[in-house]
């Protein structure tokens, strides 16, 4: 019995044997491990489905803005570009939204906004500003098709979906009413403002931003060309107005009462008292300009729906309110599903925020 019981412990002992013979044997044969990945080259700047993004892009996107009226720092250079390249990726993504859905601009658009953005120049100071900036005509035509993409986009799946019912009108009036019983006379107002710095907080629909004082003078021109050309005040203010709160509200302020204008700055209170209802007139003060523009004058009293001014006033109101709402929902989904990889914040927080030293030059041959 002894003995059967060491031939049974024998025969176990070589099973355990074997089975671990088979596992590592097994494991020898497996699969060889995946290859490490491609080091990503310092000019890709990020990936949006693996798209690259890179350091020119950028640096194109930031000469397009025209130079600071004052020197910039490494670390304030460095600020401007990565809130730029934050700028593309959500442009990518939205581009490659609208290539899906077969979205495109005829070169007659792009033939038109090109010779916008070179009127009141001539040729030769059009070139003169191009070469200043290291740009070619073909890259501000490609960055002029880019923006009439996106706005196209975004005015197919934001700007078509909105929607303000009678009932919304009622309702807003009904719970703001006080607001409409004006208890002196005033001037109803709208505003565009065009700043010579670029703005943080910037609210309009194009992303449209001068940076200089020569591109905010330029801007203002070509706002006010727009207007002599028929454009809807509200239209530009939405799409180029550097003021974060009107300009989702197509610039509109409401009415002014007299008093507010009467005590405001003498171009300003000129501008509106000496411009007739309908119109639009530049105040400029230090390269900052304001365009006011006079909806009409409003007397006192309480005013109800039965006047058109309030009721489109309100739907106005309500429209940008959910156009700003769905615009940030829709980008933000977008940003979120897309698959979306940015180095160069990962290099500069892996830096510790110091400015990425220049590539050595390469060796001398013997």
């Amino acid at each position: 019995m002894y003995l059967l019981k060491i031939r049974a412990f024998l025969a176990g002992g070589h099973t355990i044997l074997l089975v671990v013979g088979l596992a590592l044997l097994g494991a020898g044969c497996g699969p060889a491990p995946a290859p490490a990945p491609a080091p990503v080259p310092e000019t890709t700047w990020a990936t949006v489905a693996g798209q690259p993004i890179t350091g020119d892009d950028v640096d194109k996107a930031f000469r397009r803005q025209g130079n600071s009226a004052q020197p910039l720092s490494e670390e304030e250079v460095l600020t401007a570009k990565l809130g730029l390249l934050d700028d593309l990726i959500v442009q990518e993504i939205v581009l490659a939204k609208a290539r899906a859905l077969k979205i495109e601009v005829p070169e007659s658009e792009i033939d038109t906004a090109y010779a916008e953005a070179k009127k009141n120049l001539t040729d030769e100071a059009f070139q003169q500003e191009l070469t200043r900036r290291s740009l070619t005509a073909a890259d501000l035509r490609e960055g002029l098709r880019r923006e009439r993409l996106t706005q196209k986009l975004l005015d197919q799946e934001v700007g078509s979906r909105i929607a303000v019912s009678e009932q919304e009108v009622t309702d807003f009036f009904n719970a703001n009413r006080a607001q409409f019983n004006l208890p002196e006379a005033g001037y109803h107002l709208a505003q565009i403002i065009v700043t010579p710095v670029r703005d943080a907080q910037l609210a309009n629909r194009t992303g449209d931003d001068a940076t200089t004082p020569q591109a905010a003078a330029a801007k203002v021109s070509m706002l006010m060309e727009r207007l002599k050309e028929g454009a809807p005040f509200g239209a530009l203010a939405m799409d180029f107005s550097e003021d974060p709160e009107s300009a989702p509200r197509g610039g509109d302020l409401g009415v002014v009462p007299m008093s507010a204008i009467n005590q405001a700055p003498p171009g300003l209170r000129d501008a509106v008292l000496k411009t007739s209802a309908g119109a639009a007139r530049v105040v400029s003060q230090n390269g900052a300009h304001t365009i006011v523009y006079v909806v009409g004058q409003e007397a006192a009293g309480q005013r109800d729906l039965s006047t058109p001014e309030v009721r489109d006033g309100i739907t106005q109101t309500l429209r940008a309110r959910k156009e700003q709402l769905l615009r940030t929902a829709y980008l933000t989904a977008a940003r979120t599903d897309a698959e979306v990889v940015n180095y160069q914040a990962r290099r500069v927080v892996e830096s510790m925020g110091k400015p990425a030293a220049p590539a050595p030059a390469p060796a001398a041959a013997p």
